[in-house]
């Protein structure tokens, strides 16, 4: 840890704001391969598939910052062979919950279009598509376990590769399958399942170079008890987290359509800017996870404050960049967006609150980072609940007094706690390293 520059923070977080702009190109590929076939349904059925099976794997997000914040404990502590353990008691979970998901396949499909009911023909599609695609539900969820434990390692120019890998697999099987073979939506989910599966197998070739001279000795350590609680406590506290937080952003989205169907797409709209604004902040609460993590796993107190400092002094800088850049070309941004004259209007309404975003939210993004870098899960989750409460009550005094404005100015609300509390509990990472 005596070599903790900017520049070695810049060489973490690069890489993964440049994968996080691939993520939206799969997406839209998808979309435009199965709109050559001249339906609409076959569109809805692949949008609504990835939304269901998106919304599935989303839980198992804590898979992925569980795993990233252990293992760069046991990088910055030298241990090795359990820094090797913890990448295979991760894969096992993912492995094991994607089973899970292909047994209970009726259940998810069943329950999903009892919540979000579809046309017909759009739902026999989409049950075609989801019936394909669940079977990459362990590739899916192992993944999860690589790319954190990728990043504990610094290793960000490899998750990136490895998303380069992984969509560029999807485009080609896309357009052989459903351009050229003919297959339609079972061809997009074909595709897809093939590029995740490669993609796992892929990432554990990434892995191997730093496993391999471990291996037997991370195998002795798997089924180590002490181990398997912490990481046990650790997922469980990130899971129930970001349940919270999802529930938050749902009731948001619920609360909006009372306003009317313009109001219900400008909140949309809009809704993509905090999508870029976490993208883009994401690499140095990323960096942060892999920095403090590894200082408290060294006993680098000092490093940790450092580490953390840099990452926050980088967030701040990010989201001042991102607040400009909206205030400037926001409108541009929504007209891009969407070519309804009343939503576009709508949205502009709002645009003040898109700006104001980013610096009221960067503290919890980078925060977050440093808690799941110090594996403090406990005061993670801990304040999201007093978070979340906030919030709540936020909404019920704020939206009936001022409509949608209210409904934004509550979400800030809840960024603004979540900051706040975390940085009330902050020392307890500095106080890890010493007592680690």
């Amino acid at each position: 840890m005596t070599d903790l520059t900017h520049a070695r923070l810049l060489r973490i977080a690069a890489p993964i704001v440049i994968s996080n702009a691939t993520v939206p190109l799969l997406g839209a590929v998808d979309t435009g391969v199965v709109g050559q076939l001249g339906q609409a349904a076959p569109i809805g059925a692949v949008g609504v598939g990835a939304v269901v099976l998106a919304t599935v794997y989303w839980v198992f997000g804590f898979l992925r910052m569980g795993t990233s914040g252990l293992a760069a404990q046991a990088e910055g502590a030298g241990d090795l062979a359990e820094r090797g353990a913890i990448l295979l008691r991760a894969l096992a979970i993912g492995l094991v919950a994607g089973l899970v998901f292909i047994a209970a396949e009726g259940l998810i499909i069943g329950a999903a279009f009892r919540i979000a009911p579809a046309s017909a023909e759009v739902e026999a599609l989409a049950r075609q598509y989801l019936a394909i695609r669940i079977w990459g539900a362990p590739a899916t969820i192992a993944t999860y376990a690589v790319t954190g434990w990728l990043i504990a390692l610094e290793r960000t120019k490899a998750v990136l590769v490895l998303q380069l890998w992984i969509n560029g697999v999807n485009i080609v099987l896309d357009l052989w399958f459903v351009l050229g073979l003919g297959w339609g939506v079972p061809g997009v989910a074909g595709a897809t399942l093939l590029a995740e599966w490669s993609g796992l197998i892929f990432g554990l070739v990434l892995c191997r170079g730093a496993v391999g001279p471990w291996a037997r000795a991370a195998l002795a350590r798997f089924w180590d008890g002490a181990a398997l609680r912490v990481m046990v406590l650790v997922n469980r506290d990130i899971m129930i987290r970001s349940v919270l937080l999802q529930l938050s952003f749902t009731a948001f989205v619920f609360i909006g359509a009372r306003f009317g169907d313009g109001t219900l797409a400008a909140n949309q709209v809009l809704m993509q800017f905090l999508s870029i604004t976490a993208y883009a902040l994401d690499g140095f609460a990323f960096a942060a996870e892999s920095l403090v993590g590894q200082a408290v796993g060294a006993r680098a107190q000092g490093m940790v404050r450092r580490a953390a400092r840099m990452a926050m002094q980088w967030g701040v800088a990010g989201g001042a960049v991102l607040a400009l850049a909206f205030a400037v070309a926001g409108p541009a941004i929504i007209d891009i967006m969407t070519t309804a004259p009343e939503v576009r209007a709508e949205a502009r309404l709002y645009l003040p609150w898109m700006v104001a975003a980013p610096l009221i939210g960067v503290a919890s993004w980078i925060y977050d980072g440093i808690f799941i870098g110090a594996t403090l899960t406990g005061e993670m989750r801990r304040a999201m609940t007093l978070s979340v409460a906030v919030y709540v009550a936020a909404l019920g005094l704020l939206v009936p007094a001022f409509g949608n404005h209210g409904l934004w100015a509550a979400l800030m609300v809840l960024n603004a706690t979540r900051g706040v509390t975390m940085a009330r509990a902050y020392p307890a990472a500095e106080a890890k390293a010493s007592a680690a």
